[in-house]
């Protein structure tokens, strides 16, 4: 596979809006990611988890009827990748009651380094994120057993 068809790693995150309450804060950000080249979004699914425990995908403009968020961008961004299988493990982390959005994307900023891997007989085997309250728990706890 030449360099510039090679994918850097596929990436998913599930960010839940507790109550339904979308700012739309983080969406021009988004779409800064994608312009800059740093990702490409796969798939990007808005949820929303009903209080019978239920998951149902939501038309982003349900979430803000004011229609203040510019969402249009974002109109297309489904590869297909996401199944029913996906929607029942992201409904064991979405509270009933909130909505939530489901984006697989790749990382466009590590394409040559995996490739070069890739070259040298290498494998990205596993990839992962570390939740920031996970992290900030880990770093009390260290500084604690130090102390």
């Amino acid at each position: 596979m030449a360099d510039e068809d090679a994918l850097g790693p596929i990436s998913y995150l599930i960010v839940e809006f507790p109550g339904n309450k979308m700012t739309g804060e983080g969406l021009p950000i988004l779409v800064d990611l994608v312009d800059q080249g740093l990702i490409r979004i796969l798939d990007l699914l808005f949820v929303m988890r009903d209080d019978d425990g239920s998951l149902r995908s939501i038309e982003l403009q349900d979430l803000e009827p004011d229609g203040a968020i510019d969402v249009a961008i974002f109109e297309g961004a489904s590869s297909g990748l996401l199944d029913d299988s996906d929607l029942e493990d992201a409904a064991s982390v979405i509270d009933p009651g909130s909505s939530a959005a489901i984006l697989l994307f790749e990382n466009r900023w590590a394409r040559s380094f995996t490739a070069a891997l890739r070259r040298g007989g290498a494998e990205l085997v596993a990839a992962g994120y570390i939740p920031l309250g996970d992290l900030a728990a880990s770093l009390d706890a260290a500084e604690a057993a130090a102390d």
